[in-house]
């Protein structure tokens, strides 16, 4: 597998990946996030007052819509669009404006495989851009695995089509908060473990084991280069 990958990728190699700022002047954040030809645009609005019914208004509330590149949303788009809501909502500070909704939309560019990772690495960005309060940033990869037992990274649209099952894995990518006061509060301990873990097919235990080592060592990659990228323009969010 190792040279088998369209344009002689290895199996630990991502496809190379960018992050525009704020390319929507109407969003109070936005981020063009760019993997390979997997591109989605995410844009943050609000946070605005009130919260939906079912939502606990002593808390804020990230409602997430997902539009696809073509046709009408599915299940398979809500199921995104439900991941999305639970992994934001887990490394935003809902405390910080209780009562209030930050509404995220993602619009699909371009999909060439890892789109759900793709979307949560721009929802991420996005929110930064906006100066939502965070608990840390986030960072998601998806690995593949072949009928071999041969893990890949960061998948694209041909290759999904051979894989046995897939994680989609988000990481925790700092114990610092995102929110200047609220950092200077924290303990500094280390943030461990999985955000969020999706899988689909027959995954033994050591495959999934194998896919978080592999993932976890990925994710480091594209942490470096997000944070450089927010660093770059926003300076002082940490």
């Amino acid at each position: 597998m190792e040279g088998g990958r369209a344009g002689g990728r290895k199996a630990n190699q991502l496809r190379a990946y960018s992050c525009t700022r704020n390319p929507l002047e109407r969003a109070h954040g936005s981020a063009r996030w760019a993997q390979g030809d997997t591109v989605v645009l995410a844009a943050v609005y609000g946070p605005r007052p009130g919260t939906r019914k079912g939502e606990n208004p002593e808390k804020a509330s990230v409602e997430v819509v997902w539009k696809p590149k073509t046709g009408q949303i599915g299940r398979q788009e809500k199921e995104y669009e439900m991941t999305l809501k639970r992994t934001l909502q887990s490394i935003c500070l809902l405390t910080v404006h209780p009562n209030t909704t930050t509404s995220v939309i993602l619009q699909v560019m371009g999909d060439d495989g890892s789109l759900l990772p793709c979307a949560i690495n721009a929802s991420c960005a996005a929110l930064v851009f906006a100066g939502v309060p965070m608990k840390h940033l986030a960072v998601a990869i998806g690995c593949g695995v072949l009928a071999d037992g041969a893990v890949i990274l960061d998948t694209s649209k041909a290759e999904e089509q051979q894989l046995k099952s897939f994680a989609h894995l988000v990481f925790p990518n700092s114990s610092k908060s995102v929110d200047v006061k609220e950092s200077q509060q924290k303990d500094g301990q280390p943030e461990r473990g999985l955000i969020t873990s999706i899988t689909h097919g027959v995954m033994s235990e050591d495959d999934y084991f194998n896919c978080i080592e592999r993932g976890l060592a990925a994710s480091a990659r594209i942490s470096d280069f997000m944070r450089t990228t927010l660093q770059k323009h926003t300076p002082d969010y940490l």
